[in-house]
């Protein structure tokens, strides 16, 4: 059996006024899903470099990239994907998507409300303050 391909992803978790941003999937794997908002690492990046590269591309905006949060590893059939999420903090330009993506601001208890993808629901129940 031919292994599946990997890819390492960083996702940002910015937080203001008690509400998360979330992004809609338009394209591609996982499309219509929402997530929070980033992409996959190119090679010679760091999980910073990323992050910082995605939002700018993607939203407009500048960030700092805090902690991280959760490393989670998930199968999808078509693909292994290894999610790092960070604490991050928008710290310049307001959020515009770049590419006619939907965006969010939602409290813990509305995440729920929006079809995640299954390797986010930790993350979900943790922003909550759910127990796994």
């Amino acid at each position: 059996m031919v292994g599946l391909a990997t890819a390492e992803v960083a996702a940002a978790v910015i937080e203001a006024d008690g509400r998360y941003l979330i992004t809609r999937r338009e394209k591609g794997h996982l499309e219509g899903f929402w997530e929070f908002p980033g992409g996959k690492l190119r090679p010679g990046e760091t999980l910073s470099e990323c992050l910082r590269r995605e939002l700018k591309e993607e939203l407009g905006v500048e960030i700092s990239v805090g902690e991280k949060l959760e490393t989670v590893s998930w199968r999808y059939p078509e693909r292994t994907v290894v999610l790092h999420f960070f604490h991050c903090n928008l710290i310049g330009g307001p959020v515009v998507p770049q590419e006619g993506q939907a965006v969010a601001w939602a409290t813990p208890e509305e995440l729920e409300g929006y079809p995640f993808p299954p390797a986010d629901a930790s993350l979900i129940r943790r922003l909550r303050g759910t127990p796994s």
